[in-house]
């Protein structure tokens, strides 16, 4: 591969750290599931649809996401450009296809056809994920916080970066420039990422630089540095949101502006090549510290933990000695046998079900609500879902390293918080669906964040790449419970029929019982996640045991 003959042309940390850069840009570019409020209403128009019917649709989208365990088996056994390039071009079909029938290049295709297009532009971001967060997790095992909480930060903002680069881009956005958008951005992103992502071997004590590359105090550092770019961009999202309407020179002027915040995290890898050629040039700065050379998967501390702490922190909850002890590496199936797995599963269906059932309604609730334009609803839970996942990705790693705190802790919150949320947008006050759209983006957010690395903590990262992808099955199950059938059927039984087939329904009525259910099902699973933080405190606990142990050599070697 490309990337293989590029990898002797710069020191791993220079080459992480790029892999790194390339990452984010995919992640920014890989939210376009959530984008589907943006078009469907054109959608339902085109084809005439009901709103049962346009919910299927969306469900279809999702369940592409239930295909990702094929990207997860992949992981494991194809190289990381690999799997870019066929999420990538299964996007470029799915979403291509769409725009060819939105713009009316080709007659509406049958509805069964139409599915089937919809679920691979859905599945194709499977791909880009998994390739991502698998690939980026195990080149970063001290920092899955961050890691996640940055990468499924950009996530949270791509649908606003997709949403507002239209309006700025075109003259006269519409939902096919928007589908051309989908179509081709994600593979021109990803062909980059296939010549710099890759995963990277642990370094060892032979390397010439290898305490230099791996300081965890650098790669703080840097960690800040993505987090100021993200916060950035997002400020500045939200900035071009609430500045309507926008003249086409300031629009140019936007784009631009945010594709150089894009594009500055660059320096990060700039700056760690030339610092490793400097300590190349002058050996006597190179100080090695064997202790900080590799770390096992759990650590997170600064050296490398004796035999004893390993087996200290993997035995934590164990209830047999001949099956994998929450902490250690499971396979899929010892994995979905533990009753953690599925605590975690249901609590997962709980907060991502129900947030998806929103944003693949987002569209609908604008218009019954009497708003004509609903992209700003679409935007403002993209950037606010943003700020839940790269907040909860460091405030959890903060908690854990200061006071052992569970992680699961943080899904419950958001729980409380989500249900509040369906609680204001169910009474329909106006601005209710502002601040609805608001708090239910930041605990979405929040959800996917903290759910990624809470399960390579209990069940390790060998098969990491297939779990995930198994807890994203509540993707597709969720958008069918919640948003296909709850939202669909209650909306139709309220809904009057429309001339030519469809129909539509004005006012509060329409999805007040859908966020009242969906507010219940919230409180079940905040006791989930409450319940998981209970049984895995104990884990959590030996974590940050072993991280105030290994802060002591290195305090007295300082000294």
């Amino acid at each position: 591969m490309v990337s293989l003959r590029l990898a002797p042309l710069l020191p791993s940390s220079a080459a992480k750290w790029l892999g790194f850069v390339t990452a984010v840009w995919v992640q920014a570019i890989s939210g376009n599931n959530y984008t589907f409020s943006n078009y469907s209403d054109a959608l339902k128009s085109l084809m005439a649809l009901t709103q049962l019917q346009l919910n299927n649709l969306s469900v279809a989208k999702d369940v592409g996401k239930a295909f990702g365990i094929l990207a997860g088996l992949a992981s494991d056994r194809l190289p990381t450009p690999v799997i870019l390039l066929i999420g990538s071009f299964e996007g470029l079909i799915g979403y291509g296809v769409q725009w060819l029938v939105i713009s009316q290049r080709i007659q509406p295709l049958p509805y069964w056809q139409m599915c089937i297009f919809l679920c691979m532009g859905g599945n194709s971001t499977t791909w880009m994920n998994t390739a991502v967060l698998v690939t980026c997790i195990r080149n970063f095992r001290r920092n899955r916080g961050p890691v996640s909480g940055i990468l499924k930060g950009f996530v949270g903002l791509s649908t606003a970066i997709f949403t507002d680069l239209s309006a700025s881009l075109f003259l006269k956005p519409s939902p096919s420039t928007f589908l051309i958008m989908l179509s081709v951005v994600p593979l021109a992103v990803c062909l980059s990422a296939v010549v710099f992502l890759r995963e990277l071997p642990p370094p060892t004590s032979s390397s010439s630089v290898a305490a230099a590359k791996d300081d965890p105090e650098e790669d703080s550092k840097y960690f800040r540095v993505f987090n100021a770019v993200a916060v950035i961009v997002a400020l500045y999202l939200l900035f071009f949101d609430l500045s309507v309407p926008h003249g086409p020179i300031f629009s140019k002027i936007f784009a631009t502006v945010l594709l150089l915040l894009l594009a500055s995290p660059l320096s990060v890898p700039v700056y760690t090549f030339l610092k490793t050629v400097r300590i190349r040039n002058n050996p006597m700065d190179d100080v090695e510290r064997p202790d900080e050379i590799s770390q096992p998967l759990l650590s997170g501390g600064h050296h490398q933990e004796t035999p004893a702490e390993e087996k200290e922190v993997a035995a934590v909850t164990a209830a047999e000695e001949r099956r994998p002890v929450i902490g250690e590496d499971h396979t899929i199936m010892e994995a979905v046998s533990t009753v953690d797995f599925w605590i975690m599963f249901m609590s997962f269906l709980c907060g991502v079900g129900t947030g998806l059932a929103v944003m693949n309604n987002m569209g609908q609730m604008g218009l019954a609500l009497g708003y004509s334009d609903v992209s700003m609803f679409v935007s403002l839970m993209s950037i606010w879902g943003f700020f839940g996942r790269i907040g909860s990705g460091t405030i959890s790693e903060y908690f854990l390293k200061k006071a052992g705190t569970p992680r699961p802790v943080w899904n419950a919150v958001s729980q409380v918080l989500m249900a509040v949320g369906y609680v204001i947008m169910a009474i329909a006050l106006p601005g209710s669906l502002y601040i609805g759209s608001v708090v239910v983006g930041i605990c979405y957010g929040v959800r996917l964040a903290v759910t990624v690395p809470t399960a390579s903590e209990l069940f390790g990262l060998k098969y990491y790449g297939l779990i995930y992808n198994i807890l994203i099955l509540n993707l597709p199950l969720g958008s069918f419970l919640f948003s296909g059938l709850l939202a669909g059927l209650l909306y139709d039984a309220q809904a009057d029929r429309t001339p030519g087939g469809g129909n539509t329904c004005v006012g509060a009525h329409c999805y007040r019982l859908v966020f009242v259910v969906m507010a219940i099902v919230c409180v079940v699973g905040f006791g989930l996640d409450v319940l998981l933080a209970i049984r895995t405190r104990r884990v959590y606990s030996k974590i940050y045991a072993s991280k105030k142990r290994s802060k002591r050599p290195e305090a007295s070697s300082g000294q």
